[in-house]
């Protein structure tokens, strides 16, 4: 609908050709700094990527839906930037949103498989089980069960499993367009 080439899109996302033509043939899913900056150019919220739904009024989400096999994981071709999270999208019904809530389980990962990211947006996490670190500019912030985090996605940071343990948090993201 908005006549944009391949090239377009690319360029205005600072991608390549190639990694646009690999989302647009399913072959990747990339991980959710592309995904916002292909958003933005197409003009479209986040979510559109993730549902398309017309629920217009409140959306329930109840813990005996949550299946393993709904996760959704935002990894790029090697499958290596963010493998070790599992996302859990928590309003796939809800139409015209502005934030993207998401249950998100983590597993430990090695320190030189991060990659940061960056994008438009704010990012609240609260963390619900095990331990978190979040890599924040050149700041490292420990999380516990309770804890909480609310920052400007803009600058780069990565989100990881504090220990050896797994982790659970409810990540809200919150992207204009």
């Amino acid at each position: 609908m908005k006549n944009l080439t391949v090239e377009d899109i690319a360029e205005r996302t600072g991608m390549s050709t190639a990694q646009i033509d690999r989302i647009e043939r399913n072959d990747e899913l990339p991980s959710l700094a592309p995904l916002i900056r292909i958003a933005r150019v197409m003009g479209v919220r986040l979510g559109t990527f993730l549902d398309d739904q017309q629920e217009l009024g409140p959306v329930v989400f109840r813990k005996k839906n949550l299946k393993q096999s709904d996760g959704i994981s935002f990894s790029g071709a090697s499958g290596a930037e963010h493998g070790n999270m599992l996302y859990y999208s928590l309003s796939q019904d809800k139409s015209g949103r502005h934030m993207e809530p998401f249950l998100v389980d983590i597993r430990p990962a090695a320190k030189d498989s991060f990659v940061f990211s960056t994008h438009e947006g704010e990012e609240f996490i609260f963390v619900l089980e095990g331990m978190i670190e979040i890599s924040y500019g050149k700041n490292t912030y420990v999380l516990e069960a309770g804890d909480c985090i609310y920052y400007d996605s803009i600058v780069a940071h990565h989100v990881h499993a504090g220990n050896d343990e797994p982790a659970r948090i409810l990540g809200v993201i919150y992207t204009p367009y």
